[in-house]
């Protein structure tokens, strides 16, 4: 019973913590559903580059491509009520929203009105650090960069602005609240002075995101050197090689554990072993070889963890789905631990457990040999 229950228990862990990382996973990913489109091009040299004909048929011809949006971006300052901050106008054509979720991550307001000029979505944290909220039309939020040029620069005036109001907050990443002031792409070109299609980036969404990878290295070649493709996991390298790591480093952890409670599942035989010395004696004068004798334990052991997993397995499929549908355990307290069940966790533990039993019982086993039972 100890035996079985440790590895209900530690199947039963290590079940669950791969479906707190795939749920966490999945929740960081939707996040950067909304700060970062499916593909990427910008210059490789310059910090802007003019859209052509021939540039917008290259994409177009490509079926994978779902939408297309131009960027203009740029690093601004910011001033309201005597309060200032450093972040980026990042002016968006009005189907942005179809290449990016970012609609759905306004927490007031809403998102660009066409109806009405000067509009300006923000981050939560420019939000906080400015104590800026929507519609407030007393004071408008200034956006200024500094003139470009060599030689004298009149002091009064060493700035472009332009004067906007706040018509919705949106929440993310604490770096990406902290990041973006969303305008139209017009207010953008008038405050950086950008001629008629000249933009930063192109933003690209796909049809289907598993092919992103293919589509990069294909616009990669047809654009040409040129231009830089990159697809969400390029932009995100080092967020998607933190998340992986601490995925695996989690499993080799409760792995341990787990190994640790399978040595009862040994010590269960062993004692198992020795309490039927005379048994295994009267077999093996009976014509029984060693290696069937030992096939006996390591069956043996094979089923006490087989069907303690198929208990922590069942416990682990359980206490899942109720978090998903109940938020057991809270993050915060309108945001639930995020998990995700997933067959290849299932078969992850399945195959941990199973492979690592045998190999207790095999180890469990080797003690049974010929001096052992004449003795």
């Amino acid at each position: 019973m100890i035996a079985s229950f440790g590895v209900i228990v530690g199947s039963l862990a290590l079940f669950v913590i791969l479906s707190g990382f795939s749920g966490l996973r999945t929740f960081n990913y939707n996040l950067l559903d909304v700060s970062d489109p499916d593909i990427k091009i910008t210059a490789i040299k310059g910090k802007s580059f003019f859209v052509t004909a021939d540039l917008m048929e290259n994409l177009h011809q490509n079926l994978s491509i779902k939408e297309t949006s131009n960027i203009v971006e740029e690093r601004v300052f910011l001033e309201y009520n005597d309060k200032t901050e450093i972040a980026y106008i990042k002016g968006v054509e009005e189907n942005y929203t179809n290449v990016s979720k970012i609609d759905a991550a306004l927490s007031a307001g809403t998102w660009l009105q066409t109806d009405y000029t000067n509009t300006a979505v923000i981050g939560r944290g420019i939000s906080n650090k400015l104590s800026l909220g929507i519609l407030n039309y007393g004071v408008p939020l200034k956006i200024m960069i500094p003139k470009p040029g060599t030689g004298f620069i009149n002091p009064r005036n060493p700035f472009y602005k332009i004067k906007t109001q706040i018509v919705g907050i949106y929440v993310g990443t604490e770096e990406f609240e902290s990041k973006y002031v969303f305008t139209s792409i017009e207010q953008a070109r008038s405050l950086l002075r950008y001629k008629e299609n000249q933009v930063t980036s192109i933003e690209l969404k796909l049809t289907d995101v598993q092919e992103a990878d293919a589509v990069a290295s294909f616009l990669g070649e047809r654009l040409g050197k040129a231009f830089k493709v990159q697809t969400k996991a390029q932009l995100n390298a080092v967020f998607y090689k933190v998340i992986n790591t601490e995925n695996f480093v989690s499993y080799l952890i409760f792995t341990l554990i787990v190994i640790i409670a399978l040595f009862n599942v040994t010590g269960a035989i062993i004692m198992m072993i020795i309490d039927k010395k005379q048994n295994l004696k009267t077999l093996f004068n009976l014509g029984a070889t060693l290696k069937e004798i030992k096939k006996i334990f390591i069956f043996q052991g094979f089923l006490l963890t087989f069907f303690g997993m198929c208990v922590g397995l069942f416990l682990g499929t359980v206490l899942v789905f109720l978090q998903k549908e109940f938020g057991l355990f809270m993050i915060v307290p309108n945001l639930a631990y995020p998990v995700e069940f997933r067959i290849t966790n299932l078969l992850i533990v399945f195959c941990t457990i199973t492979i690592l039993g045998f190999l207790a019982a095999k180890i469990a086993s080797s003690r049974i040999s010929e001096d052992f039972i004449e003795k």
